[in-house]
């Protein structure tokens, strides 16, 4: 029997190493033969947190007090209270989200980029439900006036809407049977068999190869170059998943890689009464990046899975069936005389 290919992802590692501070000072102190030469590094190392830990305070309250004026919630009565004009609140919201862009940088928070969006487009997870962003509930204007006055490198295609930053590489690993997803995926299966036989897989083929498009991050074979500046990672999903009678009744394990933190900055779009002014800053911890569009602002309402589409058919075919059951069984006419059988005073008059 042939061995699985295994599939791999090329994720790009992150600029900080994970490890405890305490550890880390400590080791380098034992480092240091003489005792005076020891403190005198520990002083050092306390100076340098506190002027660290100095500036993000002073950063994270200048950047609160901006948010306080465009908090969803209540910020729209604050900037009442404050009586500014359109022109300053303009340039108020800039101050913020330079803020923030700044202490994002400084806390190894990176923009998530195209091809991270494609990869988590490109198969499924523990997230079975085809979710799509609803761009008119967006608005267009805070980010782009940004990224217009603060030119950044790789941006996605989605910049003008909303920004996903993202930080940390973790690992997830689920084992269970798995019995929807798998009914999911094998009726998934057939359904691409029966476009390859009838052909119409070509058309689907040749409509999105229009705008080809190539997924760097995901690659079966590893560039001995790129090893030493990339991190590869096993990822092992239902769709690709040899699927028999025994492995349905077993259990499986799947595994994606995740990411730590995703905070999520938009706003919505404004109607045509009022001006919408406040900005939604969302946390979300140890996101897989299959399931990534779990963190997409102003989602649409979810699709049918293919499951959904066999119940839904299942159930028009058995109501068709019931009705056309219940149309074609004869009825009794209450205008046409009983058989002469069916009615026992007549019979027993003729006994008579």
């Amino acid at each position: 029997m042939a061995e699985q290919k295994k599939e791999t992802i090329r994720l790009e590692p992150e600029s900080v190493i994970p490890i405890l501070k305490p550890k880390l000072i400590m080791t380098l102190a034992n480092l240091i033969e003489h005792s005076n030469d020891r403190q005198e590094f520990l002083k050092l190392c306390k100076r340098i947190e506190y002027t660290v830990r100095a500036w993000y305070n002073l950063q994270f309250e200048d950047l609160m007090q901006l948010y306080s004026l465009f908090d969803p919630v209540h910020g729209a009565q604050k900037l009442q209270q404050q009586n500014l004009t359109s022109q300053e609140i303009d340039v108020l919201e800039q101050n913020f989200l330079a803020y923030l862009f700044q202490v994002m940088e400084k806390s190894n928070f990176k923009i998530t980029t195209d091809d991270e969006i494609e990869v988590a487009h490109s198969g499924q997870y523990l997230l079975n439900l085809p979710i799509k962003v609803d761009e008119s509930k967006l608005d267009k204007k805070l980010l782009k006036r940004y990224f217009e006055e603060h030119p950044h490198e790789n941006l996605p295609d989605f910049s003008d809407n909303y920004v996903i930053f993202r930080r940390g590489i973790g690992m997830d690993r689920t084992t269970d049977f798995f019995f929807m997803e798998k009914l999911d995926v094998m009726i998934s299966r057939f359904w691409s068999y029966l476009l390859r036989i009838t052909r119409l897989e070509k058309l689907r083929a040749n409509r999105s190869s229009r705008l080809p498009k190539k997924d760097p991050k995901k690659d079966d074979e590893t560039n001995p170059e790129a090893d030493n500046e990339d991190l590869y990672v096993e990822r092992i999903r239902l769709e690709n998943t040899p699927l028999s009678f025994k492995g349905f009744l077993s259990k499986l394990t799947i595994q994606e890689p995740t990411f730590d933190r995703m905070i999520v900055v938009y706003r919505r779009a404004s109607s045509k009464t009022n001006i919408e002014r406040g900005i939604y800053v969302k946390h979300f911890k140890n996101i897989p990046m299959a399931d990534m569009e779990i963190v997409l602002p102003e989602k649409r309402n979810p699709g049918l899975t293919p499951m959904d589409w066999v119940k839904f058919l299942i159930s028009a075919v058995v109501g068709l069936v019931a009705v056309l059951t219940s149309v074609e069984m004869p009825k009794a006419d209450p205008w046409v005389p009983a058989e002469h059988g069916d009615i026992p005073e007549l019979d027993n008059a003729v006994n008579v």
